[in-house]
């Protein structure tokens, strides 16, 4: 018996640590405002079901006349001001344009349990029924990268009002996110053990808050959200590789076989995990889709050419690597040092919340590689 329960235990402990690593992210405070890209903006707050204000900003297009809207939704350990290059965009396309910090992220405090999909969902069907309360917006859609990405097809699928959605280098489910992150890490794990050990290393991942894996899956999401869906992925993404791209797409497409409601895919040639509004086709293939999805306020052709004229640029800052591994040094020392530490520091729990004994850093798409920006 002790022979079958130790690989367990171990498998339990590596899952424990990973959770409290790289389950908590770092907020990082926005270090630019809408101004700075010469956008108009009202700051505002947002509700969330479950009672947290979330920080966001308002920008109007169009001087604030009457139309369509988009929700912007960032990824993990980002903040609100990384979506502003999409924002730019967007608003000379015509569209108005709502961005939150996601909670955990930006300028909310640190989170006392793990933050997943879930949250992105959540945080994001929020900020979309604060776009919707505008009495300038007439009908609405959600843009999200990564994680919120994620989040966006979430809150799509729980809320039909959603008319669009837009889908930038999206995971596909939980289960193959915390595959990957092994991946990036350089853990040294066959996939024999890899798999069923990314399998149970999600549910313990979950189980603070409760959730189920499927109930959080973009894969799932997709095929429940009626609407037009536009995926969008970087040829040569080494965070979330294309193949997840692919089961979503086919998802999408089953789902919305012998309907008009259209599922549109584009591959960004020499595009990574981030920065795809560089791409004067990723613009355009943006803003031609959601004025065809919510009706203007210009037509297509038109839209698509305001938005390729912007110069959207990442913002001017250093990058920074993902918390959840800093001062790791990768493979099999990563792998030893994650089943027989202790942890740097205790995460603070909830009344209720299962004990995590270490340290409260960062998740995602990456472990080992860069943050989302």
């Amino acid at each position: 018996m002790a022979a079958v329960g130790a690989p367990f235990a171990l498998a339990y402990r590596f899952a424990r640590v990973y959770r409290d690593r790289a389950g908590f992210p770092k907020p990082t405070p926005p270090r630019f405002v809408p101004t700075d890209l010469g956008l108009a903006f009202e700051e505002m707050t947002v509700e969330t079901q479950d009672g947290l204000e979330l920080p966001a900003w308002f920008m109007p297009a169009r001087d604030g006349r009457v139309g369509p809207g988009v929700v912007l939704v960032h990824g993990w350990e980002s903040a609100r001001d990384r979506t502003l290059p999409n924002a730019r965009f967007l608003v000379a396309a015509g569209f108005h344009c709502l961005t939150i910090d996601i909670r955990g992220h930006g300028h909310n405090p640190p989170e006392r349990l793990p933050v997943s999909t879930g949250e992105f969902g959540v945080d994001a069907g929020a900020a979309f029924a604060a776009l919707l309360a505008r009495p300038e917006v007439t009908v609405g859609a959600i843009l999200g990268h990564s994680m919120g990405a994620v989040g966006s097809l979430l809150a799509a699928a729980a809320d039909p009002r959603v008319a669009a959605v837009v889908a930038t280098s999206t995971p596909a489910d939980p289960d193959r996110l915390t595959r990957q992150t092994f991946r990036l890490a350089h853990l040294p794990i066959p996939d024999p053990v890899a798999y069923p050990l990314a399998w149970m290393t999600t549910r313990v991942f979950l189980k603070p808050r409760r959730h189920r894996a499927r109930d959080i899956s973009a894969t799932r999401a997709i095929a429940e959200y009626a609407g037009p869906v536009l995926l969008i992925h970087g040829a040569d993404d080494r965070i979330v590789p294309s193949s997840h791209l692919d089961r979503l797409d086919a998802a999408a497409r089953e789902a919305r076989a012998g309907t008009d409601t259209r599922a549109v895919r584009l591959v960004v040639e020499g595009g990574q995990h981030s920065w795809l509004y560089e791409s004067p086709a990723y613009r355009g293939a943006i803003a031609r889709f959601l004025a065809e999805a919510l009706g203007g306020p210009f037509e297509p052709d038109e839209a698509a050419a305001l938005a390729v004229a912007v110069d959207a640029r990442r913002l001017p800052d250093a990058e920074t690597t993902f918390s959840a591994m800093d001062g790791e040094p990768g493979g099999v020392r990563t792998l030893a040092r994650a089943v027989t530490a202790r942890g740097r520091r205790k995460t603070p729990t909830s009344p209720g919340a299962e004990p995590t004994p270490a340290v409260s850093q960062r998740d995602d798409v990456v472990v080992g590689g860069q943050a989302e920006r």
